[in-house]
């Protein structure tokens, strides 16, 4: 989470309201948010995938973390 200065804020992402953290029921259907640090690099070669793949980031990462990590089946 950002502060006003542009540095990173330590400050807990909750909604006292709610109980819940910050983006939490969301409605996405998609389950828990996942958050990485990856350089700018990075993000610039996943961003330029999926617009040449004509999909979405989370869709492409969503993809890729199934192939990489299939459910298993009892």
């Amino acid at each position: 989470m950002r502060g006003f200065h542009g540095g990173r804020c330590d400050a807990p992402r909750h909604n006292a309201a709610t109980g819940r953290g910050i983006g939490a029921g969301r409605g996405t259907g998609h389950g828990r948010m996942v958050t990485l640090d990856i350089t700018p690099a990075m993000r610039a070669r996943i961003k330029v995938s999926a617009f040449t793949q004509g999909v979405t980031v989370a869709d492409l990462l969503r993809a890729l973390l199934e192939r990489e990590f299939p459910e298993e089946k009892p």
